[in-house]
């Protein structure tokens, strides 16, 4: 007869305090880019600055989003509510990135939309081995 293995949960990874929320449409591909010092793929931000373009201009709804902000963050995105003011879906450009130190990134785009082009900047940290959005501003 084998002995008993007891399986026990694997610790949760250091999240400085916030936990991201895995929930909302965009849950079900995590926001992760492999290995510690993985450099960050350009699509999944474009696509994460799209997804945010689109909240701010209020035509996607900020629950979409929650698993991958800080709670703060999330709360701020909540009491900005309509930022971007567009007369058609908003469209991203290419991101422009910074690597400020290593498990940080900052990036910016340009948000087309309308008679009017806006900026968007977004600092995402690394938590663990997902990344998640710790601030955000548009002009």
């Amino acid at each position: 007869m084998s002995p008993e293995i007891a399986i026990l949960p694997l610790p949760e990874p250091p999240y400085d305090g916030d936990r991201p929320r895995v929930d909302g449409s965009l849950a079900l591909k995590p926001f992760i880019w492999g290995p510690a010092g993985a450099l960050p793929d350009e699509r999944r931000l474009r696509l994460f600055g799209q997804a945010l373009a689109e909240v701010l201009a209020g035509r996607r709804p900020a629950e979409n989003l929650a698993d991958r902000f800080t709670e703060r963050a999330y709360n701020e995105l909540l009491q900005a509510g309509r930022m971007i003011e567009t007369g058609r879906p908003p469209f991203v450009g290419v991101p422009h990135v910074n690597e400020p130190r290593d498990g940080a990134i900052e990036m910016c785009l340009l948000v087309h939309g309308g008679d009017r082009s806006r900026v968007l900047a977004v600092r995402l940290e690394r938590r663990g081995v997902q990344w998640v959005c710790t601030d955000f501003e548009t002009a």
